[in-house]
């Protein structure tokens, strides 16, 4: 089973980007996308019905806010159970969250808060850490096997950015933004890449800025966090650098089935 990751920061501008075309390339069985900007009938016809071809299971999570956040799964195989967000108003609003059963586990696509450049909505984004992880402590003790992916908006070690000292004031790598990281950790979940990979260095985000993907001055921010139960199943994750049409590239898990 292969299950990729994408912030497409902006559907209707990544499809025009070529963007459905490199996933097909990918060959994923379920398609979790973030920063969507769009509701399904926004997305031009002819594109829906290309996409709809390949995965006709589909659960779109837009926000109220148009133009705005949003996360939308696609599947070719239909779901066993799926819901929307975390059960918080100010949190559901901005269609962050899709949750969906899969064959043995739980799959979270998120799309984590941004805490802003003048960190004035940080608290926002750790709330949102903090409620999520009671929705999957909870999940875990009845013994269910979950999957967080998606775009953490956080960098969790100093491996995992370019520039770990000069951002270390900066959203996406203040101490308790990256602590919270920790404690997923510690609550029975694995980043699976640096598990398998745990000096490697490779990014999924560069700044449209200062020509940042060419100097590859990046952060890794997006993620597969897995209930060490899954582990077995694990075969890899594939950062695939090399993908443009957002300024995140896509990221995959592959497990055997």
């Amino acid at each position: 089973m292969r299950i990729t990751t994408w912030n497409v920061n902006g559907l209707r501008a990544n499809l025009g980007k070529g963007g459905f075309e490199q996933i097909c390339a990918i060959d994923p069985d379920v398609v979790c996308l973030q920063e969507i900007k769009a509701r399904p009938e926004q997305v031009d016809p002819d594109q829906m019905e290309m996409i709809r071809a390949a995965y006709p299971h589909q659960v779109w999570n837009p926000a109220q806010r148009p133009g705005y956040s949003g996360t939308a799964t696609w599947m070719r195989a239909a779901a066993e159970e799926t819901g929307l967000g975390l059960g918080v108003e100010a949190f559901d609003a901005e269609g962050r969250v899709i949750a969906s059963r899969q064959a043995g586990f739980w799959l979270f696509n998120i799309y984590f808060p941004n805490g802003q450049s003048d960190l004035g909505r940080v608290p926002f984004k750790l709330d949102f850490y903090a409620r999520l992880l009671e929705l999957c402590d909870g999940l875990q003790r009845r013994g269910e096997q979950v999957v967080l992916c998606g775009d953490f908006n956080t960098a969790h070690k100093e491996i995992d950015l370019r520039h770990p000292k000069a951002n270390s004031n900066q959203t996406g790598f203040l101490p308790e933004e990256r602590a919270w990281i920790d404690t997923y950790l510690q609550h029975g979940f694995v980043d699976v890449f640096r598990r398998l990979y745990p000096e490697r260095v490779e990014y999924t985000w560069w700044s449209f800025l200062s020509s940042a993907r060419k100097n590859n001055t990046g952060w890794r921010l997006d993620y597969f966090l897995a209930s060490k139960g899954l582990l077995p199943r694990v075969e890899d994750v594939v950062n695939h650098t090399s993908i443009m049409g957002s300024d995140h590239c896509p990221v995959t898990l592959i497990l055997k089935d």
